[in-house]
C-alpha cells in the first residue's frame, strides 16, 4: 500500500503543477472583461493587454462583468491564484460596482435591515457595492497580500472613466469620485452625505487605490487620469462615437478597448514595469498576428475579428489594403464580404476592425492568409481552421418545454441537473401578452406559453448596465460515468414582458463558471416578441464534468413586475463511451504497465471495475484510472 500511495502522490504532483512560463494575470470588472467577439460588439481592455508583451509572456484575462472588489476577492482571484507563480504579475482594477448602493457596503445595509426586521428591504439590497476607504481598501488589499504572498508582483490600476462628461471635460463621478452625491450607512439607516469638496477623497475609489498601493508598497497605474486625458482629447460626441459600444457610457468597443490596453502597457513601461517585456507598436501591426478559428462542423462558418493599429504612419495620410486568399472571405461590418478591403487614414493614426471568414466545406483543417499592406510595408497573417464531425456515440437530447412547468424531457445516457434558481423566481406561466410574435418558423401562435421568471423583491434596480452575479437561472448536464458528452447544440427562446428594457446575457461553463462562454447578448429584448438564441459549439464535456447554462437578466432602468420569458430550452449533441477507448489504447503498451487494484494488489491484468494503473512515459510514471465494464 505505501508504494501505491506514493505512485499516487507522484501523479498528483504532475497533474497540479503549473505549466511553465511567465504570465500576467488580469482581475477587473466589465470594463476590463472578455467577451465573445461573435455575441456582441462590447470590448473589455484586458481582451488586448497582451498585444503589447514580447512572445516569452502570456496574459490571461479573469475579469469579469459586474464584479466589485470583494467579487474580485471571493470568485475571481479565488480562480486566478491556482494560476499564480512567483515571478508573474497580478493587475488589479475595480470600483464600477463598488459604487453600487451610492458608496455603502452592501452586506453592511443587508445586514441593517435585517436587524429591524424590514426582509422586503434586506432581499431587495444589491450586494455588491464597498466603502472606499474600508471595505474597498480591505478587498483590494486581500489580493494585494495573497499575491505577493505567492512571489507575484500586484499591480493596482485605478478604474478607467466613465465618459460622463460636463463641457469638455469628464465630471466628478465619471472619474469614480462620489463626493458631489453619496451616502452613508448609520445606526439610524441610510442617509444622504453632505457634498464634499473637491479637495476631500473620502468617497474617491481611485484616489483611495493609490493610497491603498502606497501602503503596501506595490505599483499603482493611474488609468482614471489616463483615461480621462483620452476621452477628453476626443471630446463627448466623438468620444461615444468612436470609443464606446453605443450602449451608454461605461463600456468600449474594440478601438475604445485597444487604446486603453496601449495606455496601460505605455504607462507600465514608462515606471519601468516590464520595461523589456512591453512594446507599444510606432507604425502598422495586425491583432492577433496569427489566427487560429478553432474547429467547428462541416458546412458552418467560423469568422475572427482582427485590428488593424497605425500609429507615427508615413506618409501621414494615406490607404491600407487588406487582401485574403482563396476561402477567406473579408468585411467591415460583418455584412459585405469580399477577397480584399481598403481602408484610409488620417494624422498618421490608424485603428480599424475588419473581419475573417471561413466556411468550412471539408473535414480537416483549412489554412489560408491575410496579407496588410501600406506603401512598401507587408504583413502577412496566417489563418487556420478545422472541420469535424460528429459521430461514433449514442444520441443525447435535453429538452425544457417550460409551459407549464420545469419538467424536461431527456434520451440518450446523460445526467440532467434540473433548472434552478439564484436570486429569482417563477412568477408564473403564462403566455407574454395576447399580441405576442413568434417567429414564423415555429408555427406558435400568441397562446403559446412560456416560463416568466422574476426577481426576487419583484423590483428592478435602476442603474444596473451588466450582470448582477447573484441572480440568475440555470439548466445543466452531465454525462454518465464512463462517457463524455460532445454537446453540438444549445439553444432556447426568450423575450421581455412588461416592457422592451429586459436584457441578458446568456453563458455556459464546463468548470462551474470559473471560466464561462458567451452564448448571446441582448440590452433590450423587443417585449412580447420570443428570440430564438442558439450555438453550436465543438464542445466536449468530460467524464465527472457538467455543462452549465446560465441566463443572468437585468432591466435597463428601475421598474416593477417585468419579466424574463423563457421556453424551449434543448441542449443536444453525444455520449461517447470513454472507458473502452482507453482500455484498448493501454493493452497496445501492456508489457510496460504495472496494474494494481484499488487495494494496493499488483495485477498482471485489468480487472472488472477499478484499476490503478502506474505506466512510463519517457523518464517519468504517470498514474491513471481505468474503469472496466
Amino acid at each position: 500500500m505505501k508504494k501505491l500511495f506514493t505512485f499516487l502522490t507522484l501523479a498528483l504532483a504532475i497533474s497540479t503543477t503549473a505549466i511553465g512560463g511567465k504570465k500576467v494575470h488580469t482581475l477587473g470588472d466589465s470594463t476590463m472583461a472578455p467577451y465573445e467577439e461573435s455575441a456582441t460588439v462590447t470590448r473589455g481592455w484586458g481582451m488586448y493587454f497582451g498585444n503589447f508583451l514580447t512572445n516569452g509572456w502570456t496574459s490571461i484575462n479573469y475579469a469579469r462583468g459586474g464584479r466589485d472588489s470583494r467579487g474580485g476577492y471571493t470568485e475571481l482571484w479565488q480562480t486566478a491564484k491556482k494560476q499564480v507563480e512567483a515571478g508573474d504579475y497580478v493587475i488589479i482594477t475595480f470600483a464600477h460596482n463598488d459604487e453600487k448602493n451610492n458608496g455603502m457596503d452592501g452586506y453592511a445595509l443587508k445586514a441593517y435591515y435585517e436587524s429591524i426586521g424590514d426582509a422586503a428591504s434586506a432581499a431587495a439590497v444589491d450586494l455588491r457595492g464597498t466603502v472606499p476607504t474600508t471595505t474597498y481598501k480591505e478587498w483590494l488589499g486581500k489580493i494585494v497580500d495573497e499575491a505577493k504572498a505567492l512571489g507575484a508582483f500586484p499591480i493596482i490600476c485605478s478604474p478607467v472613466c466613465r465618459c460622463y462628461f460636463t463641457g469638455n471635460t469628464i465630471r466628478r463621478n465619471g472619474r469614480h469620485d462620489l463626493g458631489d452625491s453619496y451616502q452613508v450607512l448609520t445606526a439610524d439607516g441610510p442617509k444622504a452625505g453632505t457634498k464634499l469638496a473637491e479637495t476631500d477623497h473620502t468617497m474617491d475609489y481611485a484616489y483611495q487605490s493609490e493610497q491603498l498601493a502606497k501602503e503596501k508598497g506595490v505599483y499603482f497605474i493611474d488609468l482614471t487620469t489616463a483615461t480621462k486625458k483620452l476621452y477628453e482629447s476626443y471630446g463627448d460626441s466623438k468620444c461615444h462615437e468612436l470609443l464606446f459600444d453605443g450602449d451608454g457610457s461605461t463600456h468600449f468597443n474594440t478601438t475604445g478597448a485597444l487604446l486603453v490596453a496601449r495606455e496601460c502597457a505605455r504607462l507600465m513601461k514608462a515606471q519601468g514595469i516590464l520595461a523589456d517585456d512591453i512594446i507599444i507598436p510606432t507604425d502598422l501591426s495586425v491583432s492577433p498576428a496569427q489566427a487560429d478559428l478553432g474547429e467547428a462542423y462541416k458546412g458552418q462558418t467560423l469568422q475572427k475579428e482582427f485590428t488593424l493599429n497605425g500609429f507615427g504612419l508615413s506618409p501621414e495620410n494615406g490607404s491600407v489594403s487588406i487582401t485574403a486568399t482563396d476561402g477567406i472571405q473579408l468585411s467591415f461590418d460583418k455584412t459585405n464580404w469580399q477577397s480584399s478591403l481598403s481602408v484610409s487614414y488620417t494624422a498618421s493614426t490608424l485603428v480599424k476592425t475588419f473581419f475573417a471568414s471561413v466556411t468550412l466545406a471539408e473535414v480537416g483543417e483549412t489554412t489560408g492568409t491575410i496579407t496588410v499592406q501600406q506603401g512598401d510595408k507587408q504583413i502577412e497573417v496566417p489563418l487556420k481552421a478545422k472541420a469535424v464531425v460528429l459521430e461514433g456515440g449514442a444520441e443525447v437530447n435535453l429538452y425544457w418545454r417550460l409551459e407549464s412547468d420545469d419538467s424536461y424531457m431527456l434520451t440518450g445516457p446523460a445526467t440532467v441537473q434540473p433548472e434552478s434558481w439564484q436570486g429569482m423566481y417563477v412568477q408564473r406561466y403564462s403566455a407574454p401578452n395576447s399580441k405576442t410574435v413568434w417567429p414564423e418558423e415555429t408555427g406558435f401562435d400568441a397562446s403559446r406559453k412560456m416560463q416568466r421568471n422574476l426577481l426576487i423583491g419583484d423590483e428592478w434596480p435602476g442603474g444596473e448596465i451588466d450582470d448582477n452575479p447573484d441572480r440568475y437561472i440555470q439548466f445543466g448536464i452531465q454525462p454518465n460515468a464512463g462517457n463524455d458528452l460532445k454537446i453540438s447544440n444549445i439553444s432556447l427562446y426568450a423575450c421581455g414582458a412588461g416592457g422592451n428594457g429586459m436584457c441578458a446575457h446568456i453563458y455556459y461553463s464546463t468548470d462551474n463558471f470559473e471560466t464561462r462562454t458567451t452564448i448571446s447578448e441582448h440590452k433590450s429584448f423587443v417585449a412580447n416578441n420570443p428570440v430564438f438564441i442558439q450555438t453550436q459549439p465543438v464542445l466536449t464535456v468530460k467524464d465527472g464534468k457538467t455543462l452549465l447554462l446560465r441566463i443572468y437578466p437585468w432591466y435597463n432602468g428601475s421598474a416593477t413586475g417585468k419579466t424574463l420569458c423563457i421556453s424551449d430550452v434543448t441542449i443536444s449533441g453525444m455520449a461517447v463511451d470513454t472507458s473502452s477507448a482507453s482500455i484498448s489504447s493501454l493493452s497496445t503498451d501492456h508489457a510496460s504497465a504495472n496494474i494494481y487494484t484499488p487495494d494496493g494488489r499488483s495485477t498482471s491484468t485489468l480487472q472488472r471495475g477499478i484499476n490503478i494503473v502506474r505506466q512510463p512515459s519517457r523518464d517519468n510514471h504517470f498514474i491513471t484510472k481505468k474503469i472496466l465494464k
